[in-house]
């Protein structure tokens, strides 16, 4: 039981993805950032606990933060702080990736979308992309090859089992 945990903890496991952000950009870049986080968040992620869906980066003052994250304390693990689950939490990037992004944003109209989370070693990174909104017909060019995608692979499946 021991074991699975560390592999959990010190491989690159995933803890959440957001999946609503490669849906609605096309994402042009990524960045591998860390992120300042309390001890009690770190004890909340170990067990699962977080809702990115709805996250975005923010740059301020020459800084990238992290809005919208809800991660929801343990209450074995948060008795003594005062714990806010949706608070801003700070990316942190060397400081050319972070002119790189200023000059995303402010001079080509991107936007800074977090993709992941995910363990490396025993830190928690967030993957964010550089990315331009899609227009309504390319969401429904995306679902038309997922869709066909599936149903290549089922037909494939099918012809598989048969022959």
């Amino acid at each position: 039981m021991a074991k699975s945990k560390d592999k959990d903890t010190k491989g690159g496991g995933t803890i959440a993805l957001n999946k609503r952000a490669r849906f609605e950009y096309h994402i042009d870049q990524r960045y591998e950032a860390g992120i300042a986080l309390q001890g009690w968040e770190l004890k909340a992620l170990r067990a699962g606990r977080i809702n990115f869906g709805e996250s975005f980066a923010m740059i301020r003052d020459g800084e990238i933060f992290l809005h919208g994250a809800s991660i929801p304390p343990l209450i074995s693990a948060s008795t003594h702080v005062i714990a806010e689950d949706r608070r801003t939490r700070k990316l942190l990037l060397h400081k050319h990736e972070i002119d790189q992004l200023i000059g995303a944003v402010e001079r080509k109209g991107y936007t800074i979308v977090p993709t992941a989370m995910y363990w490396k070693g025993n830190k928690v990174k967030v993957e964010v992309g550089v990315a331009r909104g899609k227009q309504e017909h390319d969401k429904r060019d995306t679902e038309k090859e997922r869709d066909w995608q599936r149903e290549k692979q089922r037909t494939m499946n099918a012809h598989n089992r048969q022959g």
